[in-house]
């Protein structure tokens, strides 16, 4: 290939690259971030109206009242499994009796990391079928983790549901089939390599918790019905709650979606695994799709006039197998959604219990990516106790 040859096609593909900030020092890149979370301040502050008490109550509303508790939650949690460190591997290498609710509680525990260890233990050839379904009809995925910093004893029921459903499930599996059902003999241990740039940056998580901290303060104010804005409003903050709401969300989606710009934010290539970072990592995804429910029902609502509960009550008969079906998706994001929508009241626990039953949050990506045929079977078998619950909740309490 001649120079020129070389110059032409360097030229072509800087061409055909997408622009990012990527040759952008950290410190301008950390900055660029933050500018959307100024001008979200700045805007609560100096705009006025009901279109905009409505899109920054949104807002406002998915982080204080969601967001720095399932934070909380997760400071919690992981603080917990680092304590009182486990390796479920090895729990799962006998096939016994046991290995069946051993893997539903790996799938009851918020999160999908249990079920991930499972569909992996699976691949080796050392789980049962069984024991698939259980941790998939087991798991509600980061769901939970919403569930439980709104509404801890319904998220602990659904946990709790979770498990005996999931056990008595992969126990009646496991009598119907046998130990190596779908299992493929030629399949291959599937290792998962961390490759990326790491786009993390200490100094930006320090000023995602920075935030956090006031927020937390007053989202424990908010829950406890204080108007906190007529209580501490000042000259420089008139609405302190809804600003720090407002900032704290934008963060939340700029370190999300920053990293496709090339900028510094959230990524899942992030040499530190440390309980802070993944506590920032898994609240700003969960932020991300809260903050899009939000809007997505709060605006319809303003701009039609929209009696959301009327609504679904005039298809109550058919909501929970429509949360049953969602819960086919792969991912957390819809499942989150869906947990979104009942604790804003818009959809019944009937919806809420079949959607955690049946969904099977990201541990299904893993599972159609090594074995298709097993994630497909095990997952319409999941959707069975889920409709079963769901319904028979349905039509005796609601």
């Amino acid at each position: 290939m001649s120079t020129e040859q070389v110059s032409t096609h360097t030229m072509n593909s800087r061409e055909n690259k997408p622009a990012t900030f990527e040759s952008v020092s950290r410190p301008i890149q950390i900055l660029l971030i933050w500018i959307p979370v100024l001008l979200g301040g700045w805007a609560v502050e100096v705009i006025s109206g009901d279109f905009a008490d409505v899109f920054f109550g949104a807002i406002s509303d998915a982080y204080l009242q969601v967001s720095a508790f399932v934070a909380l939650t997760f400071l919690l949690f992981y603080g917990i499994e680092k304590l009182f460190k486990v390796d479920a591997a090895t729990l799962l290498q006998e096939a016994t009796f046991w290995q069946v609710p051993i893997a539903a509680g790996l799938g009851a525990l918020p999160g999908c990391g249990g079920a991930v260890i499972v569909m992996t233990q699976y691949v080796s050839g050392r789980l049962s079928f069984g024991a698939v379904v259980a941790v998939l009809t087991a798991t509600m995925g980061d769901a939970a983790f919403l569930l439980i910093a709104q509404v801890p004893l319904t998220g602990l029921s659904m946990i709790g549901l979770g498990f005996v459903i999931g056990t008595l499930s992969g126990w009646i599996v496991n009598k119907i089939h046998a130990f190596d059902f779908l299992y493929d003999h030629n399949l291959k241990t599937v290792r998962t390599k961390t490759a990326g740039k790491d786009t993390s940056s200490p100094f930006l998580d320090l000023l995602w918790f920075l935030l956090l901290t006031p927020g937390l303060v007053l989202a424990f104010l908010v829950a406890f019905q204080v108007d906190v804005d007529s209580i501490l409003s000042t000259e420089i903050l008139s609405k302190p709650a809804t600003t720090i709401g407002v900032m704290g969300g934008l963060l939340a989606i700029s370190m999300q979606l920053a990293p496709k710009l090339g900028l510094l934010g959230d990524d899942n290539h992030s040499k530190r695994k440390t309980i802070f970072r993944k506590t920032i990592r898994e609240t700003n995804f969960i932020t991300l799709w809260v903050i899009f429910a939000y809007l997505a029902f709060e605006l319809p609502v303003y701009f039609f006039d929209i009696d959301l509960q009327s609504i679904f009550a005039g298809w109550a008969a058919i909501v929970p197998l429509i949360s049953v079906l969602i819960g086919f998706l792969p991912g957390c994001g819809p499942q989150v959604l869906v947990t979104t929508l009942f604790i804003a009241g818009y959809l019944p626990l009937s919806a809420q219990i079949g959607n955690a039953l049946s969904n099977d949050g990201d541990a299904l990506f893993p599972a159609i990516a090594i074995a298709p045929k097993v994630a497909i079977v095990a997952t319409f078998y999941s959707a069975i106790p889920a409709l079963v619950a769901s319904y028979v909740y349905f039509f005796a309490f609601e």
